[in-house]
């Protein structure tokens, strides 16, 4: 078994609270999610990944130019103000109604915002408590020497990737948009619903 693959079972034993003859992976998951809730910053700056292999599956580097920011999103659909009047009783819930992108995609977005000089090449999911979810996202510093020199990077530093978190243009935005289903009847996702329904 390489190294790499012996560290992603690792971390996916502690991410499922599984229990081991030398540590407890339950507790030292629930000892960084309470370590996570305390940072009153919702967009924190970290010195390398959390999850090493699953980074670098996703594209990590360790050099110049690559930043990782873990980001705290709070859980469940967003705020819907009950109205009170003009609606019939089943038009006046506020229950079920869901956001249209995925939490992931909003802490993306939130951690473009915070680091406006740099592009989201992608995230992944580190870990979730009764309040919060949690995501590490990799952040691409498209004016850095080291990242126009790398052949792998590159083409993140072209104009027309620019904003691509707020665009749906990475992996996971693709997802939300439903772009990466094998369904049947997704035309209409493409090239977005909006744009779809837009059409005479």
């Amino acid at each position: 078994m390489t190294y790499s693959k012996a560290v992603k079972e690792i971390f996916q034993k502690e991410f499922a609270g599984e229990k081991d003859s030398f540590y407890d992976y339950n507790k030292l998951n629930k000892e960084r999610l309470i370590g996570f809730r305390k940072t009153k910053e919702s967009v924190v700056k970290l010195d390398k990944p959390t999850n090493i292999p699953r980074a670098r599956s996703l594209g990590y580097k360790a050099k110049k130019g690559i930043t990782v920011v873990r980001v705290r999103v709070r859980k469940g659909s967003g705020t819907k103000t009950r109205p009170n009047k003009a609606r019939r009783p089943k038009r006046m819930g506020i229950a079920k109604l869901t956001r249209r992108k995925s939490i992931q995609v909003m802490a993306e977005e939130r951690a473009s915002r915070k680091h406006p000089n740099c592009e989201v090449l992608n995230s992944y999911w580190i870990g979730e408590d009764g309040k919060h979810k949690y995501f590490e996202v990799m952040l691409v510093d498209v004016n850095a020497p080291e990242i126009k020199s790398d052949k792998d990077l590159n083409w993140i530093t072209e104009k027309q990737h620019k904003g691509r978190s707020e665009r749906g243009l990475t992996s996971q935005g693709k997802k939300s948009r439903g772009l990466k289903t094998k369904r049947k009847n997704t035309h209409k996702n493409r090239p977005s619903r909006r744009s779809n329904q837009r059409k005479n």
